[in-house]
């Protein structure tokens, strides 16, 4: 049900998120790393403090804005989003941590007069949204384009979610900026061959070609700037019912969960009793996170038996309410974002979930289909617009977080009567973007594909 009262923004206007919380941002920073020390990362050995914030690196940072909006209830629960896909060029919540890591790179650019490369994986939303950062700060004077630089390694299977602009259109920018489309046989393959490709060749191209390669995947580079998500939380939303909050999230490596949690242990950093539960969503290709969780509370493998009914041409389970009751496939890739197999974080979301409470629940394209139009009618009273056909829809993470919310409150995995927050994690459809033509990709299996391409990007 959605009504006029819960369909209120409760939006903080003015400035960035990241430029409002700046101060604690930069107290979670130090935090992670007295708690986990300097990343073994390949490249560049980038500053772990956050740089001074700038009125020019405040502009950098602008563009990620969030909202808490009301979205109804439902069997007896309130339903709030934190819509995190407010950056029209974008429409992702990587655009968070993305003006982080290049405002670190603008700052040490600017200290130094160094050359950087980023060079990062991706299943395709950070990498838009790490390109649409460094084409900010080009646009905005803090760095040239031959001072700062981005390749994107990214599965074949994503090109349709990849957007097109200006770093793609202008011949100069793309040989810059280039997008490496791999085609291996597992996606999640393309973090390997990128930390391979920089811890290989970092030292070749600072000495031979003044160029710094900076491989991002730390984890830091993602919780911190995910904190800003507890932090404005508190402001826009105020403290949970007595029966409550339960915080869902489609994930892959749950970066946004850990970061929010980071955030809520700078609030509270003796004890915090209102701390809520967590809803992992997942698809059936990598549901690792999920069968991690439940295999950590019962103590047996996690493995629901589908068996083919003719009469729907699908198949079908009734015996975990944890898992789709009807799919395509047992193996469904609902959305190639989620593409991470056996993520190192779930032991210790497994211990944030063991300690505050939660669970875990994986949904079927089917499943999202049978509620898509009610998620329409609700979404558009919040002015998100999923397209009237489906296949037109790029980005389900949206999606499937509301359908394994209402999914999970029907099979009684929810507590009565408590509130649900839901991270809006990204929605786009094929109206929201010019998609990037294969024509602008470079095709690559190996690490040395890479070289060619990345030389020709760092003259």
């Amino acid at each position: 049900m959605v009504n006029a009262r819960t369909a209120l923004p409760v939006d903080v206007d003015g400035d960035s998120v990241l430029v409002r919380y700046y101060a604690e941002l930069r107290t979670a920073a130090r935090l992670y790393r007295s708690e986990n020390g300097t990343p073994n990362t390949p490249g560049l050995p980038m500053d772990p403090e956050l740089p001074e914030l700038t009125e020019s690196l405040a502009q950098l940072l602008g563009s990620a804005r969030m909202r808490m909006i009301g979205l109804g209830s439902h069997a007896g629960r309130e339903l709030r989003l934190l819509d995190l896909r407010c950056t029209a060029s974008t429409r992702t919540t990587k655009t968070f941590a993305s003006v982080l890591i290049v405002a670190r790179a603008v700052a040490h650019i600017q200290r130094t007069g160094e050359r950087i490369m980023i060079v990062t994986p991706t299943s395709a939303n950070k990498g838009t949204a790490l390109r649409d950062a460094v084409l900010r700060a080009i646009r905005l004077g803090l760095v040239s384009a031959a001072q700062l630089s981005i390749a994107v390694v990214v599965p074949a299977g994503s090109l349709p979610k990849l957007w097109a602009s200006e770093l793609s259109q202008d011949s100069e920018l793309l040989q810059r900026n280039p997008i490496l489309l791999y085609d291996g046989e597992q996606s999640d393959g393309v973090k390997a061959l990128a930390a391979e490709f920089v811890r290989t060749a970092a030292d070749s191209f600072e000495r031979d070609r003044g160029v710094r390669l900076w491989y991002t995947m730390d984890l830091a580079n993602y919780i911190v700037a995910d904190t800003a998500r507890a932090f404005f939380e508190a402001d826009a939303a105020g403290a949970p019912p007595p029966a409550g909050r339960l915080h869902a999230h489609a994930v892959s490596s749950a970066f946004g969960l850990l970061g929010y949690h980071l955030g809520r242990r700078v609030r509270h950093p003796e004890a915090d009793p209102q701390h809520p539960q967590f809803l992992l969503v997942q698809h059936l290709a990598t549901p690792d996170m999920v069968t991690s969780l439940l295999r950590a509370k019962s103590g047996a493998e996690i493995a629901p038996r589908y068996v083919r009914d003719e009469s729907t041409e699908a198949f079908v389970q009734h015996d975990d309410p944890h898992f789709p009751a009807i799919t395509d496939s047992p193996t469904e890739d609902l959305d190639s974002t989620f593409y991470t197999r056996r993520p190192a974080t779930s032991p210790t979301m497994n211990a944030i979930i063991e300690r505050h409470g939660g669970d875990g629940i994986v949904v079927s394209r089917r499943e999202c289909l049978a509620r898509y139009d009610e998620l329409r009618v609700r979404l558009a009273v919040v002015d998100i617009a999923l397209p009237a056909d489906s296949a037109a829809l790029r980005e389900w993470s949206l999606v499937m977080a509301l359908t394994g919310v209402l999914n999970a409150v029907d099979r009684g995995l929810v507590p009565e009567g408590a509130e649900v927050v839901v991270h809006g994690s990204g929605s786009y459809s094929t109206d929201d973007y010019e998609p990037l033509p294969q024509a602008c990709t470079t095709p690559v299996r190996t690490v040395a594909d890479l070289e060619a391409p990345l030389t020709k990007a760092a003259l």
